[in-house]
């Protein structure tokens, strides 16, 4: 799987979502909801950076293609941040269980006021 099919599959998946908008960070393509990161496309690396509950993050990663998040070689992002390789995420159904896992995570956040963007 490509990264930009990848990318074409999430934003059809998220296309029922409200407070949704893309931003190009950490080297890939990030979908932001209500102003939090809920996915990142890490271009070439050939993974899916997630946002998850830090509750859930230890039995997340004993699940086979499941990693713990980096910024870097040997810099692990914190609890709630996980990696899943394109081999887990194949099917739709697979894609959206995973998206949906985040979406509840996201919702349990409190609001964030948008950022003021610079002029395009």
């Amino acid at each position: 799987m490509t990264d930009t099919v990848l990318i074409d599959r999430i934003r059809t998946a998220l296309a029922g979502e409200i407070d949704i908008r893309e931003v190009n960070m950490f080297g890939g393509l990030a979908f932001m909801v209500r102003e939090h990161i809920l996915a990142c496309v890490a271009i070439a690396k050939s993974t899916l950076l997630l946002r998850v509950a830090p509750a859930d993050h230890a039995h997340y990663l004993q699940q086979t293609g499941i990693s713990p998040a980096e910024m870097g070689a040997g810099c692990r992002m914190g609890a709630g941040w996980i990696n899943l390789a394109h081999s887990i995420i194949t099917s739709d159904a697979d894609l959206y269980r995973w998206l949906d896992i985040a979406l509840t995570h996201n919702r349990s956040l409190p609001p964030k006021t948008p950022r003021k963007r610079g002029k395009s």
